[in-house]
C-alpha cells in the first residue's frame, strides 16, 4: 500500500522516534516500500554567531548525519530500501519538503500525548498532520 515512507527523527528523543520506525517498518514489510529517516537540524540563530565556532552548523550536521546512518543501520530492513537525509531549516517545513522531494507517500511521526502546553504553543507533528500533501500517521508514546 505504501511504498515511500518518510520518518522524521528527533535525535533528543530516540526513544519516540524507535517507535514510529518500528511502525513504519511493519507498514514497509508488507508492502516493500522504502524507508527514509529524515532528521531536521535547526541553524543557530544569528544573536548567537558570536559566542560560536565558525563552523558549529557544520559541525551539527555532521554529527547528525553520522547519528543518522547509525541508526538507519539498526532499521531491520535490506539496505537499499533504507535511507537517512539530514536537513537544514526550520522543523516542519524541512519534513514536508523532504516528503515531497522524495516523493513519500506517508510520513510516519512520533508524538507526545496531548497536553495543555501543545494546545497552546503548538508541535511540529500537528504542523506536519496539518500540511502535508500524503498521508501521515502519528504514533503516540
Amino acid at each position: 500500500m505504501f511504498r515511500t515512507i518518510l520518518v522524521p527523527v528527533d535525535l533528543a528523543e530516540p526513544d519516540m522516534a524507535v517507535k514510529a520506525i518500528k511502525a513504519a517498518v511493519a507498514l514497509a514489510e508488507n508492502s516493500g516500500g522504502a524507508l527514509r529517516l529524515v532528521n531536521v537540524q535547526q541553524l543557530l540563530p544569528a544573536t548567537y554567531m558570536d559566542y560560536a565556532p565558525a563552523d558549529f552548523d557544520l559541525k551539527q550536521q555532521e554529527w547528525a548525519q553520522g547519528e543518522m546512518k547509525s541508526m538507519a543501520a539498526k532499521v531491520p530492513l535490506p539496505e537499499g530500501r533504507v535511507s537517512s537525509v539530514v536537513r537544514l531549516g526550520g522543523i516542519y517545513p524541512e519534513i514536508l519538503a523532504e516528503a515531497e522531494a522524495w516523493g513519500a507517500d506517508l510520513i510516519v511521526i512520533g508524538s507526545h500525548r496531548p497536553a495543555m502546553s501543545t494546545y497552546l504553543l503548538g508541535s511540529n507533528a500537528k504542523t506536519v498532520v496539518r500540511h502535508a500533501k500524503c498521508s501521515v500517521l502519528v504514533v503516540r508514546d
